[in-house]
């Protein structure tokens, strides 16, 4: 039987042990991620956020702690988990692939570093003073996919040079990007004279519905947006729809055009969330947010599918061909 003073003394040592196990826990920072899809939806991408951390001296489990937030696609769940991570006094937010995603977390928290990989221009979105000169607590990179749908929508024109009339596929509960990208559509289109199909769709049943409608008006070739439900989440749906009512389609990332689409322009995003992982590394070192300017993602890749060109009765320019990264036969 412990005698009373006994019981004490080890009771005063124990809690004199407490905050010492305390403190060791808070000596290790917690990386607080959050993302639009799910978990099973960017598997293979988040290797490379860890690639990051890891070329500035960070791993999970040893010298830093990630804990993850998933929305598995609705959007208004992003708000709910940045408030959440940021109850937590984590020691740093990423939010990748979304602009309504960044704009929670900024909204969230005033003091907790920010580092977001978004596709719109950060300065117009509210996220940032400046590129160079952030400011504030949020930095990060940019695909600036509005940028370049342009140059999507020239290309799929030159592959499709027949279709007076392109579909385009967006997001509607993404607006904030959605609006950005539509009008740089829709000032691409003018240029090259062709007439744009705007085609609102986010969950699979209005995907399959929004297909009819694009037989329906007899597009000749369809764009799907930059949107990451769309272009990532969707795009093994929208691929064999596109297949079985033989529409000629551009997405944005390579490994779709690898699963049987068509052709692809777009960032490298292994590449991007890596990068990603090295400024969320720079800031747990002691680097402000601030003071980390904004970088576009500036590798972009041309993929094109020629078995799926020969299934659709195309031949592929010999222009293309060489401007293509990939070509896969």
């Amino acid at each position: 039987m412990i005698r009373r003073r006994e019981f004490i003394t080890l009771l005063g040592g124990a809690a004199a042990a407490w905050p010492l196990v305390a403190r060791t826990e808070q000596a290790i920072p917690v990386i607080g991620f959050f993302h639009a899809a799910s978990f099973e939806a960017r598997r293979e991408y988040l290797p490379w956020f860890h690639k990051g951390l890891g070329e500035v001296g960070y791993t999970d489990g040893r010298n830093v702690r990630i804990e993850y937030r998933w929305a598995h696609d609705q959007y208004d769940q992003l708000p709910r988990l940045a408030a959440e991570l940021v109850r937590q006094n984590v020691s740093v937010l990423v939010i990748l692939e979304s602009t309504h995603g960044a704009l929670s977390a900024k909204a969230a928290t005033q003091a907790i570093p920010i580092v977001f990989l978004q596709g719109g221009d950060p300065v117009e979105m509210g996220l940032t003073r400046s590129l160079n000169h952030p400011g504030g607590n949020v930095t990060g990179f940019t695909l600036l996919m509005s940028g370049t749908v342009g140059k999507r929508l020239e290309l799929l024109h030159e592959l499709v040079p027949a279709a007076k009339m392109i579909g385009y596929l967006r997001n509607p509960t993404n607006p904030t990007y959605t609006k950005t990208e539509t009008e740089a559509m829709q000032v691409a289109a003018r240029a090259l004279g062709i007439r744009l199909l705007l085609i609102d769709a986010n969950q699979p049943a209005e995907i399959e519905n929004a297909f009819g409608n694009l037989i329906q008006q007899k597009v000749g070739a369809l764009l799907v947006s930059a949107d990451g439900l769309l272009s990532s989440t969707h795009a093994d749906q929208i691929v064999t729809l596109a297949g079985h009512h033989a529409i000629p389609t551009s997405y944005l990332l390579g490994e779709i055009v690898s699963a049987g689409g068509l052709m692809s322009y777009g960032p490298d995003l292994l590449d991007a969330w890596r990068q990603a992982g090295v400024y969320a590394g720079r800031i747990l070192k002691g680097e402000a947010a601030g003071d980390l300017p904004v970088q576009q993602v500036t590798k972009l890749r041309l993929v094109i599918n020629l078995k799926t060109a020969k299934t659709l009765g195309l031949t592929v320019p010999d222009k293309l061909l060489a401007l293509a990264d990939e070509v896969i036969e």
